[in-house]
């Protein structure tokens, strides 16, 4: 994909764009900075095949109708208020308005129905943009609106739950990624519920990780559960994967545990414990399919009787260096008391 110029050009607009999210200091041009990204992603979805021309297309459908209520919403508020300013307080209608628009843009529960489904028709590369920087502009701007507890702790617990059980009957690894997206997400917004430091760190940590499994999907061709039978001849990527994806899950001592225990922290010491107590109880089941994906590769036999641990090209290398920094993760827990 980087190879064409075009599409060179196109991720330069899709990172302006969301850049233009960030910076703006008006509601208005936040959603010039969500339109831009939206317009340059669509061309990089598009492979010409069937299954990206429809997640291109349902994708430009959600995010059109999800910028309609998003720019309705700025332009209520402006009629009220007469400004467009983000210095404006939101009452609870209009939060609820605005709130649901940028819920659907970054596919977070319960508005995440069109997210599983875009997925499964897309690359891997671009399922990893879907999965981390399409989320970051709706994501931030989402945290300039935050005023309501109430509704934050249902989003919070709708991502987990729906990405949660939602994996459970999946054997598409694009699927359940997408689902594990959910789940990250919403503790990612019970982070901001309560620390925005907290939730930007949580949200690089994820990128990493969802890096790492990419790299690994891409490498070895793998997108059904049944095809991790591949990785039986490579028991050291294997024990990558399969550590990986614990660290996915939230397992320590892997590096994807920090993250968790910094939010279960957080809400505990601010009196959510039940939320966090439900939060890590559905986690378990997030976890049991991490696990499962992980299992066809150790089980099949074969004739190699010891680990060869010879690694084939150099993105091998590259995941074997991403992996080692993972499992070594929790060394740098006592640099996250400094931003906390």
């Amino acid at each position: 994909m980087i190879k064409n110029p075009t599409n060179i050009l196109f991720m330069i607009t899709l990172i302006l764009g969301s850049l233009i999210t960030i910076s703006s200091s008006t509601w208005l041009g936040c959603w010039i900075g969500l339109e831009i990204n939206l317009l340059s992603f669509i061309p990089l979805m598009n492979k010409k095949s069937q299954l990206s021309s429809e997640s291109s297309l349902k994708y430009f459908l959600i995010q059109a109708l999800a910028s309609a209520v998003f720019l309705t919403s700025i332009l209520i508020m402006s009629f009220y208020n007469n400004t467009t300013s983000q210095d404006i307080s939101l009452n609870d209608n209009l939060f609820l308005v605005m709130s649901s628009s940028l819920l659907m843009k970054m596919g977070a529960a319960p508005f995440h129905f069109w997210f599983p489904g875009v997925m499964e028709g897309l690359d891997w590369l671009n399922n990893l943009i879907l999965m981390t920087w399409q989320k970051l502009a709706p994501f931030l701007t989402f945290s300039y609106v935050l005023n309501n507890q109430m509704m934050m702790s249902l989003v919070v617990i709708s991502c987990v739950i729906m990405g949660s059980v939602g994996g459970l009957n999946q054997t598409s690894m694009r699927k359940i990624m997408a689902y594990s997206s959910i789940n990250h997400l919403g503790w990612m917004t019970a982070a901001m519920l309560l620390n925005n430091i907290a939730w930007i760190i949580y949200f690089i940590i994820y990128s990493f990780l969802s890096f790492i499994m990419i790299s690994i999907f891409m490498n070895y061709n793998i997108s059904h559960n049944l095809q991790m039978y591949n990785l039986n001849q490579n028991k050291n990527m294997s024990l990558m994967l399969f550590c990986n994806l614990l660290s996915l899950g939230g397992l320590p001592p892997f590096l994807g545990f920090l993250p968790k225990w910094m939010v279960i922290q957080l809400l505990v010491n601010n009196g959510f414990i039940m939320l966090a107590l439900l939060m890590v109880s559905f986690t378990l089941f997030a976890l049991f399919f991490y696990a499962r994906i992980a299992y066809p590769s150790f089980m099949m036999s074969h004739s190699e009787m010891k680990w060869n641990m010879l690694l084939n090209n150099k993105m091998s290398y590259m995941i074997f260096f991403l992996s080692t920094l993972n499992f070594l993760g929790l060394l740098f827990s006592p640099l996250i008391s400094i931003f906390i």
